[in-house]
């Protein structure tokens, strides 16, 4: 076997075991990975993993962005379009300049292009962490879209910033006008192309019944946005992320088949995982040559420029959302900025949650390796070192630390989410009720399976009823519970009976697979 199949092998049991790990100990799995990773990269005997800086980029963020894309609250983005812009594009901008004015003062001979590079790279937010702690804790939706949301936009400043950056350093000259026109074109560029290939996408898997190839087509649209944008010095992010808005407000209505919505979910839910678990493994097994080329740095030096970029980030974030909103609301002052207000408290979480992640790190990995010149692009190892401690810190001490500091804010929706999910149910039993009425007029309906279907979500609507405090609980909850644990003794039952007869040489393994799916998807179908 040679090496590079004992790397990869070595990669998927690191992912598989950093996982598990998370899961087990209740910690967003980011948190884990970053710790796991640095972890990982110092142990002996491990190969040297160079990769392609060009190649980085398109690889690992398309993905990212278009699953994050289609599975975001789309509404409640539009409801909070300003703030998005503060946060997406002058919050980017601020904290790139703070971060590079601190790296350029602390750390000798590192030139301003550079240091502005570093800031572009660790600007962005990364939600994962903080979102998996919010849905955890049933935090306000209003407030986790807006975490989400700019983790989502914020790319695309961030990544543009970053070639103006790097740009001025490869070339060695910069202009603000360009870089100005650069951004706007790039943005309206994305998000044409992204429109452009959410439209044909949408069109195709209308008409493909296949789940697996309609399922390959989604994988492929984030690429398929990203590519052309990049080629043409557009905003691949944007392009993504327009593709995947798009795709997610259509999707719904275009997808024949609910096994291909099942699949497409499961998929784009094991993907970004794997995507996300690659990147910090990636850069651990990079971390121990990246120190060995920080020889001339001492230790305590390195130490001490993580601690100072990785607090600028997060104090230039903690005064944005201490500050912007109130000058906002002394300039504003209608009725409907009034109504978007929030308290303190809801700040604090918005500011602790800018946890920086994968997007970071595969900016990171993407530097050049020289400049125009042919020489070694300017303190190219010290940057993706202080980047990865940047993730590090913000992953391990603001990530462990929210679930906390949202416990004692007491910043909760109250079971608000809950409750529209139940109206939402019981409006689908009601019009299900109404669709049976009509049906039993027809001629091909069959009396016993009218009676069936009305007496099941007859019971529904009842159910979801009591639970909206509508009518009065008589035990629908109980008998619920009681039934499902039924349903899924019988559907064990039915497994094991499966399982058997493989054993026995009486059941092919095809042929089981497919009956345990159907049987998995029956069980999914029970009430929540």
């Amino acid at each position: 076997m040679g090496e590079t199949e004992v790397v990869l092998i070595g990669l998927l049991v690191a992912v598989a075991g950093l996982g598990a790990l998370a899961q087990r100990i209740a910690v967003p799995y980011p948190i884990v990975l970053v710790v796991g990773g640095a972890l990982l990269g110092f142990v002996p005997g491990l190969p040297e993993i160079v990769l392609d800086p060009d190649m980085v980029l398109v690889l690992f963020l398309p993905p990212l962005l278009y699953k994050a894309a289609i599975y975001a609250n789309i509404g409640d983005f539009r409801a909070n379009v300003r703030g998005l812009l503060f946060s997406t594009v002058a919050l980017v901008l601020v904290t790139m300049c703070v971060v590079a004015w601190v790296a350029h003062a602390l750390i000798p001979d590192l030139p301003w292009s550079a240091a502005f590079v570093l800031g572009a790279i660790v600007s962005p937010t990364d939600a994962v962490a903080a979102a998996t702690v919010m849905r955890r804790l049933d935090v306000p939706r209003r407030l986790l879209s807006a975490i989400e949301g700019e983790g989502l936009f914020n790319d695309a400043t961030a990544l543009v910033a970053y070639r103006v950056a790097v740009a001025a350093v490869v070339a060695g000259s910069f202009s603000l006008v360009d870089a100005g026109g650069e951004f706007v074109l790039g943005a309206v560029g994305g998000v044409t192309i992204g429109l452009a290939v959410g439209f044909v996408a949408a069109l195709i898997r209308r008409y493909v019944t296949d789940p697996q190839l309609s399922v390959t087509i989604s994988l492929l649209t984030g690429y398929a946005a990203f590519v052309p944008a990049d080629a043409v010095e557009a905003s691949g992010v944007l392009a993504v992320v327009t593709a995947g808005l798009y795709m997610g407000i259509r999707a719904p209505q275009i997808l024949p088949e609910s096994q291909t919505r099942l699949q497409g979910y499961f998929v784009w839910d094991l993907l970004d995982f794997l995507i996300n678990a690659l990147l910090f493994v990636l850069i651990g097994l990079q971390l121990r040559t990246v120190v060995d080329e920080l020889s001339g740095y001492s230790v305590g030096a390195l130490v001490g420029y993580g601690i100072a970029v990785a607090g600028a980030v997060v104090l230039v974030r903690l005064v944005w959302f201490f500050t912007v909103p109130y000058l906002i609301r002394a300039i504003d002052r209608r009725p409907s900025q009034r109504a978007r207000r929030v308290d303190a408290r809801w700040r604090l979480v918005m500011a602790w949650s800018g946890m920086r992640g994968a997007v970071s790190l595969a900016v990171a990995l993407s530097l050049p390796l020289a400049v125009e010149q042919g020489d070694a692009f300017p303190h190219r190892d010290l940057l993706i070192f202080l980047t990865f401690t940047v993730i590090f810190m913000t992953l391990v001490v603001q990530g462990l630390t929210l679930s906390p500091l949202i416990r004692v804010l007491g910043v909760s929706d109250g079971g608000a989410d809950s409750e529209e999910e139940v109206r939402g149910r019981l409006s689908a039993a009601q019009a299900a009720l109404a669709e049976i009425d009509r049906l039993a007029e027809e001629r091909w309906t069959r009396d016993d399976s009218v009676e069936r279907m009305r007496a099941m979500y007859a019971y529904r609507e009842a159910r979801f009823a009591a639970r909206a405090g509508a009518i009065e609980d008589e035990g629908y909850e109980e008998r619920s519970a009681a039934y499902q644990q039924m349903v899924r003794r019988v559907l064990a039952a039915q497994r094991a009976a499966l399982l058997r007869l493989r054993h026995e040489g009486e059941l092919s393994n095809e042929a089981m697979n497919r009956i345990l799916r159907d049987l998995d998807l029956e069980e999914t179908r029970l009430d929540r």
